[in-house]
């Protein structure tokens, strides 16, 4: 049975798009099969992975509202062996269309489960705020990682995610753990990405990756040209650190 792992952060911009791109070409590449479901209105992730977002007839938006299953959306990647679920800019209207829809916090969770034994791996790229995308990814995810950017606001909102992860928890999905929390965009000539690091492993009783993304011109690049960071640059540091993101992941489902 494949582990279902969200990529959760209502702080925009701290690299949670980049790591759901890069941290499932990088476990297909280790020979996992995995699936991406693009809950993010922007469609970053289906892009940053080769699709063509204006050619795509099937999304995640079609599926929350009932009109396709889970099989008919699913697209291929530029990578072997991952499969991704499209998003599209109707997503942000979803909210609202899903107001009075009975279950509808288990929408998603319902067509994950038909398909959850045929992948290792199910990464779900949420948007950058809690709303009831983001609540259907933690219902239908076993954990959630949490990208931190390196900055001094680092901790700003984290407070608020797992006060979020806990009410699902509670309320909605009883099985939610916290993944871990993994830093990126690391400067290693900042003494601030040392002081966030430090501070945040001082201030935060979770899981920590030892696994540090560091800031990388080629990881920024690379979602331009429609390919994860192992396609676009294997032998960058950006790939290398989402390479050992990779197998520490692998080695936690085996814990």
């Amino acid at each position: 049975m494949g582990r279902v792992i969200a990529i959760s952060n209502q702080k925009g911009g701290v690299g949670k798009t980049t790591t759901a791109i890069n941290l499932s070409a990088c476990l297909a590449e280790k020979g996992k099969k995995v699936l991406v479901i693009d809950m993010d209105p922007q469609g970053n992730a289906t892009s940053g992975l080769g699709i063509d977002k204006s050619k795509v007839v099937n999304t995640s938006y079609q599926i929350l509202l009932g009109q396709t299953t889970i099989w008919e959306a699913m697209e291929p990647s530029v990578c072997d062996g991952l499969t991704v679920i499209p998003s599209e800019r109707g997503l942000a209207g979803a909210e609202i269309e899903l107001i009075g829809k009975e279950n509808r916090e288990y929408i998603l969770k319902k067509e994950v489960d038909k398909v959850k034994d045929n992948y290792d791996f199910i990464i779900i790229d949420c948007p950058p705020s809690l709303n009831t995308l983001t609540v259907n990814a933690m219902t239908t995810a076993d954990t959630i990682l949490v990208p931190i950017q390196c900055e001094y606001y680092a901790l700003e909102g984290l407070s608020e995610l797992l006060y979020t992860i806990e009410l699902v928890k509670e309320r909605l999905n009883d099985k939610l753990e916290i993944e871990g929390v993994v830093f990126t965009m690391y400067d290693a000539r900042t003494c601030l990405s040392l002081q966030v690091v430090e501070n945040v492993k001082e201030n935060l009783k979770q899981n920590i990756y030892k696994t540090i993304i560091p800031r990388n011109i080629r990881l920024a690049e690379a979602p331009s040209h429609g390919k994860p960071i192992n396609l676009y640059d294997s032998k960058s540091a950006g790939a290398e650190g989402y390479r050992d993101l990779a197998d520490e992941v692998i080695e936690r489902g085996l814990e």
